[in-house]
């Protein structure tokens, strides 16, 4: 089964303390830094479509990708009544294409992470710069190895009235993946219907990914603490990339 195939309808309501409009703040403050005035976007791993519907309120023309049909349903009919909707396609990372190119790439919530194949997650980053127009940027958050390696043995709950939700992390050493269990309970009328669904996510170090976009050919990288314009410290458990194509000759 493949991950959020089962959660992709309730995914919102467990995650409703993720902070979206925090995320793409942080996003519009680079583009400040960076003198950037974009037009186009592309969200990564879209998801249920959160950030891609305030990157396209804020009047850009956005494209969704994600892996998950079911996710990408839940987006599509959140942007529905918006006056410049995105368009979304259901495409894998290490499989991106698009039609033509865009100005400004996200990917949240750890999404890259996901990719647990280290040369699929190069891959990823090399269509990434393709898909970018020249002076284009690429903006993107990972968990830390930190913050994986401590999830092993935890266990998480989360639970609304229709929905609850336990996570186990356990972490592998060898094969640096963390892999958490999800068992989750679903109402439906006056019953309720149990699945399960396993994530796992690659530790990813900072100079993985630094040398990843390098060899894309991406430069004026850097890298930042948890929405903060400071270097990451010890112990950060989520970390902030930014990296651009060369600019238009």
């Amino acid at each position: 089964m493949d991950c959020y195939e089962n959660l992709a309808f309730s995914y919102d309501r467990l995650t409703n303390d993720v902070d979206y409009e925090a995320t793409v703040q942080f996003y519009n403050e680079i583009l400040q830094r960076e003198g950037l005035h974009p037009r186009t976007a592309v969200d990564l791993a879209c998801g249920t479509g959160s950030v891609t519907k305030l990157l396209a309120q804020q009047g850009l023309h956005v494209t969704g990708v994600d892996m998950s049909e079911d996710m990408l349903t839940v987006a599509w009919e959140k942007c529905l009544e918006l006056e410049n909707p995105p368009r979304f396609i259901c495409q894998k990372l290490q499989e991106l294409w698009l039609p033509r190119g865009v100005d400004l790439a996200v990917c949240a919530l750890d999404s890259l992470d996901y990719i647990t194949d280290p040369r699929d997650c190069a891959e990823a980053i090399r269509r990434i710069y393709k898909a970018l127009n020249p002076g284009g940027i690429f903006i993107f958050d990972v968990n830390t190895p930190e913050k994986l390696r401590a999830m092993d043995g935890q266990v998480f709950l989360d639970e609304d009235d229709d929905v609850y939700c336990v996570w186990r992390g356990e972490f592998d050493e060898k094969t640096n993946i963390c892999s958490y269990g999800m068992d989750l309970f679903q109402r439906r009328g006056n019953l309720w219907e149990r699945s399960f669904e396993e994530h796992r996510e690659y530790a990813y170090s900072q100079q993985q990914l630094t040398e990843y976009l390098r060899a894309a050919g991406f430069s004026h990288i850097e890298v930042y603490a948890d929405r903060r314009f400071e270097a990451p410290r010890e112990g950060e458990q989520r970390i902030y990339f930014k990296a651009r194509k060369g600019k238009r000759k």
